[in-house]
């Protein structure tokens, strides 16, 4: 995979998951309409682009579509993680931009042993910096930090 494939992979993913309804959905058709429509800058702000032609790397598309899916089909047991480790905030109190990079991160974390806690955890910090206001990048790395201790083996 190309170097930072995965990085604008989590960004796109970050939006999709952003925009999650609350109750059931079809992430499929929330994945479908989100390529139909949305095309974003390559750059450090991303924004999104009037040309929905221009092509996206199928390593991109992929891997997003796979975290997407992911965070999707495991909500329940992501959230209620996120809340066992979110000493004294309730999710309904968690800045949306921030429940959302934590249920990707905590996905990471439960589901993806393939990906290191370290890299989970550092692209969330990022993301947090970049999307997040300046309490963000603290308060993700803290609750994603006892969840990769509760879930990971530690690193060597």
């Amino acid at each position: 995979m190309q170097k930072g494939t995965r990085r604008r992979s989590r960004e796109l993913a970050l939006k999709l998951i952003y925009c999650f309804p609350e109750g059931e959905f079809d992430v499929r058709l929330l994945l479908d309409s989100f390529w139909a429509n949305f095309r974003f800058a390559d750059d450090v702000l991303g924004e999104p682009l009037d040309n929905v032609e221009m092509p996206l790397p199928v390593e991109v598309a992929r891997y997003t579509e796979g975290l997407v899916i992911g965070v999707a089909q495991n909500l329940a047991q992501i959230d209620q993680t996120i809340g066992q480790h979110s000493t004294n905030w309730a999710l309904q109190r968690i800045a949306q931009v921030d429940l959302s990079i934590l249920r990707l991160a905590a996905f990471e974390l439960l589901y993806r042993p393939d990906v290191p806690a370290s890299v989970a955890i550092n692209e969330a910090i990022e993301l947090g910096k970049q999307y997040g206001t300046k309490e963000s990048p603290a308060f993700i790395n803290g609750i994603l930090d006892k969840i990769s201790r509760q879930h990971r083996a530690p690193e060597k």
